[in-house]
C-alpha cells in the first residue's frame, strides 16, 4: 500500500548500478540508481549551473589524509559533475569537499512487491487571500 505522495517509477529490475535511470515525475527529471541492495534518488540538475547530474561519474572520492598517504572512501556514494566536476553524496545530496552553494535534492526511494517508488513532498501550498 502506498501513499498520495508516493510514484511508482520502475520496475526495480529496471534499475542498475551502472547508471542511473531517468524518470521524469510532476515535470521534473530524476535519476535512479543502484548500490547493491540500496537504491537512490536525485534531482539531474547540480546546483552548481544546472547540468544534467545523472549523466556524471558514480563512483568513491578521495578522503582527506595524513600528509603522503591517499585514501580513497564512499565508493558508489558520490556523483561527479560532468560539466565542472563537483561531487556530491548520493544519500544526502550534500557537495563533497566544496564550498559550492545548495545540494542536490534527493528523494527517499522504496520498494513494494517489485516496484520502485519515490516519496514526493506534494503538500499544497496556500494562496494569498
Amino acid at each position: 500500500m502506498t501513499d498520495a505522495n508516493q510514484v511508482r517509477v520502475a520496475a526495480l529490475d529496471d534499475v542498475r548500478e551502472d547508471g542511473f535511470l531517468l524518470v521524469e515525475v510532476d515535470g521534473v527529471e530524476i535519476g535512479v540508481i543502484r548500490d547493491g541492495d540500496e537504491l537512490h534518488a536525485i534531482r539531474n540538475s547540480c546546483p552548481h549551473h544546472g547540468a544534467p547530474l545523472c549523466l556524471g561519474r558514480v563512483t568513491g572520492t578521495m578522503l582527506p589524509s595524513e600528509p603522503g598517504a591517499m585514501d580513497y572512501g564512499l565508493d558508489r556514494r558520490v556523483v561527479t559533475c560532468p560539466w565542472h566536476q563537483y561531487e556530491f553524496d548520493l544519500a544526502s545530496g550534500r557537495p563533497i569537499f566544496t564550498n559550492v552553494r545548495g545540494r542536490v535534492r534527493t528523494y527517499p526511494v522504496s520498494v513494494v512487491d517489485g516496484d520502485v517508488y519515490l516519496t514526493l513532498d506534494r503538500t499544497p501550498t496556500r494562496s494569498p487571500a
